[in-house]
């Protein structure tokens, strides 16, 4: 099976989904990580304000680091390469970089906050 890995910047929650103004990328990001997860691929999130261990364990990631600093990330490894730094992958290419070959679904709608894509009134656009 294959593994992807998110090494992402500091952030104040494991995903960045969260408080009064959510980054649209950062909620776009994590309904696709959810959706791939969904469709049985392994995918591991790490945070560096939360878990910096896990950024020096991983000898790409330091070295990257090393070499770039916090511009590189964040940083996306399938099964341990790195195969994106500084930017997060749309939906079609994470099923492309993860061997997916089922069909693509577009992302559900995503309110701001903390609540998740299913909890979205599509009437109100907001947490229901």
């Amino acid at each position: 099976m294959t593994l992807i890995q998110v090494f992402d910047p500091p952030m104040c929650c494991s995903t960045g989904v969260c408080g009064p103004s959510v980054d649209p990328e950062l909620a776009r990001f994590a309904a696709d990580l959810d959706w791939l997860a969904g469709k049985g691929v392994a995918v591991e999130r790490f945070n560096l304000a939360q878990q910096p261990g896990a950024f020096a364990e991983n000898t790409a990631v330091r070295e990257a680091l090393e070499g770039e600093g916090n511009d590189c990330l964040p940083l996306l490894l399938v099964d341990g390469q790195i195969v994106s730094r500084s930017l997060y992958p749309d939906r079609e290419t994470l099923m492309r970089l993860s061997g997916f070959t089922g069909g693509v679904e577009s992302a559900p709608a995503t309110a701001g906050g903390c609540c998740a894509p299913s909890s979205v009134d599509p009437q109100r656009g907001c947490c229901s």
